[in-house]
C-alpha cells in the first residue's frame, strides 16, 4: 500500500492526560502502540492507551515527575512505567529486543530502534504505531493491510515466535476468533505443531487466554479448528467436540444473553460434575469460578424461575441455556422475598427452634410450588402449615 495511512478520530485522541504526557515525553519520543491503534482502526472502543518510547525507564520517570505526572514503576524490568496523568492511565514503555527467552519469559535490552521494538512482538496487527499528534501510522511489517483482510500472522518465522512465548499459540486463535476472518497458514501450522509447547506454561496464563477466547466473535469456529488441529489435547484432553458449545452460543443469542467464559466452558466439558472439578483445579480457577463450571453440569430439575430462588439468577441461566430450558424467562427477574418470618411463627404459637425452621421450610417450598403468591396467600399457607407442626407437638 502506498502513501500515508492517518488513524482515524476517536475520543481517546483528544484526551487532556495524553496530550499532557506526549508533551512531558517530548517531541517525537512517543508513539501510540498496539490494540488502541489496531481497534481505531477497526472501529472498535479500546479500553487501554499504550505509548512506546525510546527514553529509557529511569528517564521516562524523570520526565513525567518534572511535568507532575505520577510515575509508577509497574514492570520497569521490562521497561514499564504506568503513567496517571489527568486521572488517565496509561503504560509507558521503553523500546525493547529480545536478549534471551525461554518461552515463559523473556529477559530484554532497551533500544532506540522502532523497527527492533516492533519485530519482537507477536502479530503484524499489533505492530502498529501512531504518532499521537498527527495520527501517522508507522507499519514495519503489513500489519495494515493484514487487518484490512482480517488476517492473522505472526511478524516472521512464526516457529520463533512461539518459542519465544508458548502463550502465542493460544493467542493466535484469540486474536483470529476476535478480529480475524482467514488465518495464515504457516503460523497455523506452527501452532498446531507446537501444541505441546503449551505444558510448559502456567495454567493462570492457559486460562487467561482461554476464558478471553471463549467469548470472542467468531469463538465456535476458531475453537473448531483448535480441536480439530489438536491443539488442545496436551492440556485439555477432556475437550472432546464443539457440538454443545455450538448449542450454547445459539441460545445466547436467541436469549438475548451475553457470552459467558465460565459457561462456554462448561459446554466444551462431558457433563461431569467430576470432570469440571478436576479442570477447573487443573486450571487454577478461582474458588467461585470452579463451583460455577461444576453446577454447570448438573441437570435442571425445577421450573426456571424456582431455580434462580434456589440457586441464584447466574447459575440458574447457566443450566437452563446448556440443557435448552428457557433461561429468558428469568433474564431480568428479581428475586423474591419471602414475606414471613421465624419471629412470627413464633407469635403464633409455635416454639422456637428446630420446629420453626422446618415449618418456614415447608412454608417457602410451597410459596416456590406456586410461583411466588402474595402475602395473602402466604397468611393462608402459614396457618395451614403452623396447624400441622402443632398438632404433630401435641
Amino acid at each position: 500500500m502506498g502513501g500515508v495511512t492517518l488513524l482515524p478520530p476517536a475520543e481517546w485522541r483528544d484526551r487532556p492526560g495524553l496530550a499532557r504526557l506526549v508533551a512531558a515525553l517530548g517531541a517525537g519520543n512517543a508513539r501510540i502502540v498496539g490494540g488502541a491503534v489496531r481497534d481505531t482502526l477497526l472501529g472498535i472502543e479500546t479500553a487501554d492507551i499504550d505509548l512506546a518510547t525510546p527514553h529509557d525507564p529511569r528517564t521516562v520517570i524523570q520526565l513525567l515527575e518534572a511535568a507532575g505526572i505520577k510515575a509508577v514503576p509497574t514492570g520497569i524490568d521490562h521497561g514499564t512505567i504506568t503513567a496517571v496523568s489527568r486521572d488517565e492511565v496509561y503504560e509507558v514503555t521503553t523500546l525493547r529486543r529480545d536478549v534471551t527467552t525461554d518461552g515463559r519469559r523473556a529477559t530484554v535490552a532497551f533500544t532506540d530502534d522502532w523497527r527492533e521494538d516492533a519485530a519482537r512482538r507477536d502479530f503484524t496487527i499489533n505492530a502498529l504505531y501512531a504518532e499521537p499528534a498527527t495520527g501517522e501510522i508507522h507499519d514495519y511489517f503489513g500489519g495494515i493491510a493484514d487487518l484490512e483482510a482480517r488476517h492473522v500472522r505472526f511478524i516472521g518465522d512464526p516457529y520463533r515466535r512461539i518459542a519465544e512465548d508458548h502463550l502465542r499459540i493460544l493467542r493466535f486463535f484469540r486474536f483470529l476468533a476476535r478480529f480475524g476472518d482467514t488465518a495464515d497458514p504457516d503460523g497455523l501450522e506452527a501452532c498446531a505443531e507446537r501444541a505441546n509447547d503449551l505444558m510448559a506454561l502456567s495454567r493462570e496464563r492457559i486460562a487467561n487466554e482461554l476464558l478471553r477466547l471463549l467469548v470472542a466473535p467468531r469463538a465456535v469456529e476458531v475453537i473448531t479448528l483448535m480441536i480439530e488441529r489438536g491443539v488442545f489435547v496436551p492440556v485439555l484432553p477432556e475437550i472432546a467436540g464443539i457440538a454443545r458449545l455450538a448449542d450454547l452460543a445459539r441460545r445466547e443469542a436467541n436469549s438475548g444473553i451475553a457470552p459467558d467464559p465460565i459457561r462456554r466452558l462448561a459446554a466444551l466439558l462431558p457433563a461431569d460434575p467430576a470432570v469440571s472439578a478436576s479442570v477447573g483445579a487443573r486450571l487454577k480457577l478461582s474458588n467461585k469460578q470452579r463451583q460455577r463450571l461444576e453446577s454447570a453440569t448438573l441437570p435442571v430439575d425445577a421450573e426456571p424461575h424456582a431455580l434462580a430462588y434456589r440457586l441464584g439468577t447466574e447459575l440458574a441461566v447457566d443450566r437452563l441455556l446448556l440443557s435448552g430450558g428457557d433461561a429468558a424467562a428469568i433474564r431480568d427477574w428479581t428475586r423474591p422475598k419471602l414475606p414471613m418470618s421465624g419471629g412470627q411463627l413464633v407469635a403464633k404459637g409455635l416454639k422456637a427452634g428446630p420446629d420453626v425452621a422446618k415449618t418456614l421450610r415447608a412454608i417457602e417450598d410451597r410459596w416456590i410450588a406456586e410461583q411466588f403468591p402474595d402475602a395473602a396467600r402466604v397468611a393462608a399457607i402459614t396457618d395451614e402449615e403452623v396447624a400441622q407442626a402443632l398438632d404433630a407437638t401435641r
